[in-house]
């Protein structure tokens, strides 16, 4: 994705605040000091289960339909707002907002919003919004004039996320891959085809198919398991350990594919920024360019997804505790563990865009249609580089990367000794660590290397 200012990342090692090597070396000693500590003290799962503070007033604010009316007019005041100037506004995406919102406000924007208020998309989600209305408008009235829902045909189960995991790789091929993915035609004919495809699915299979299908309702699912908000078995809002709210994670192999496709995609956006990539690729054509970018996403998702499958397989050379174990094996078992990983290399690698272009998105708005208009008495306002350093900014992409991986550890660990008996519970975790200390070396690499 190109918008107006390649910002992913902080430019090159001499950025870094301590040496690159020093930082890689580090961070991967955290992540092994994490898990031997936690092999000594902790030999019994915590999370599995933990109850949180019910919060009574919280849930019935939540829960009240004005509240879900609110939320469900903001998606769909979103939605129309997007639409409307990825098709009618100006065809530069320097003057379109369309682009900043798809790509920084919404994709950035739902890793924060999920973290701090839970499942909130699910509720905003306006796919799901329409689709319920047109569901609605299906009622029809029997001639003894009773009233019937038309029903929805059944999911199969083994598509498990699958659809989710197919509508993300487009989306990351659209902003990694494909040249024009920043142009507001481009933005409007994704946007309408996603949202035609998800409303016409949920038409059909009723709200289960948002579930599994809709990549931006599963995605922020995923990311608000390890939000402090939860639902208690009462269905209350609770305050939770927001790793005790990770480990009820479902254990499914299409959730496997998504991590390793979140994962695998910002390890590509890495590595497409570097200088050695960019003057290689620089000269080729555009099916060449499409060719190739999408060749590079494909092998980084593999070879993540190698790496992850091959250490939860090789855990498995210890005895596993009976019926403990999904039907995605272990690599569904510790999945829950990739979770604040990729979050952390997701801040890693779009904090400064966030910062910076997101501020963008304001300013655009203003002119939303480029009609010569200045709602917000932004125009000729510029974007602020001022307020962050570099150095500011690669504490944060190193701080992310380091603390997503021990947090990582701490759920692989909770898991593995629910997993595997007391005797066998740290040999059982060395490809998994082994693994962590890959990724977390890796991550950092890709952020500071030029």
């Amino acid at each position: 994705m190109e918008l107006l200012i390649p910002l992913h990342g902080i430019g090159g090692r001499g950025d870094l605040p301590v040496p690159l090597w020093l930082a890689v070396y580090s961070a991967g000693a955290a992540v092994a000091v994490s898990f031997f500590a936690l092999a000594a003290f902790w030999s019994r799962p915590r999370f599995e289960g933990t109850a949180g503070k019910s919060l009574g007033l919280l849930t019935r604010i939540a829960d009240n339909r004005v509240t879900r009316f609110l939320l469900k007019l903001a998606g769909l005041s979103a939605l129309a707002l997007i639409l409307g100037a990825a098709w009618f506004g100006s065809s530069s995406p320097a003057l379109n907002p369309a682009p900043t919102w798809l790509y920084v406000w919404i994709w950035v924007g739902i890793i924060p919003l999920s973290l701090v208020c839970g499942p909130i998309w699910r509720l905003a989600n306006p796919l799901r919004t329409i689709a319920d209305v047109v569901r609605r408008a299906s009622y029809w009235k029997l001639p003894d004039g009773v009233e019937r829902r038309a029903s929805y045909r059944e999911l199969p189960e083994r598509i498990a996320y699958w659809p989710a995991v197919a509508g993300l790789a487009g989306f990351l091929c659209l902003e990694l891959a494909y040249p024009d993915g920043s142009e507001p035609l481009v933005v409007a004919i994704f946007v309408t085809g996603y949202a035609v495809v998800n409303v016409a699915a949920g038409i059909v299979y009723g709200p289960a198919w948002f579930r599994i299908g809709d990549s931006f309702e599963v995605y922020g699912e995923v990311l608000a398991r390890l939000s402090p908000l939860g639902r208690g078995p009462d269905g209350r809002l609770v305050l939770r350990n927001p790793l005790a709210g990770l480990a009820t994670m479902p254990q499914e192999p299409g959730l496997v594919g998504l991590l390793c496709l979140l994962l695998g995609s910002t390890a590509f956006d890495g590595i497409s920024r570097w200088s050695a990539w960019t003057q290689l690729t620089g000269e080729l054509g555009r099916t060449q360019h499409i060719v190739v970018h999408t060749l590079g996403l494909i092998t980084s998702v593999a070879v993540v997804s190698v790496l992850f499958v091959l250490a939860a397989r090789t855990s498995g050379a210890a005895r596993v505790r009976p019926g403990v174990v999904a039907r995605a094996g272990l690599p569904g078992a510790f999945v829950h563990s990739l979770v604040p990983i990729a979050i952390g290399y997701a801040v890693a690698h779009y904090f400064s865009l966030a910062m910076f272009q997101g501020q963008e998105g304001v300013l655009l708005a203003t002119d939303p249609f480029g009609r010569g208009w200045d709602l917000l008495g932004t125009s000729g306002a510029r974007i602020d580089y001022t307020f962050l350093g570099t150095g500011v900014i690669a504490g944060v992409q190193i701080g992310a990367i380091v603390l997503g991986h021990v947090l990582g550890v701490v759920s692989a660990h909770d898991r593995a000794a629910e997993l595997f008996r007391r005797r066998q519970l740290r040999r059982a975790q060395y490809p998994m660590l082994a693994a962590m200390v890959a990724f977390t070396a890796g991550g950092i690499a890709l952020v500071t290397a030029s």
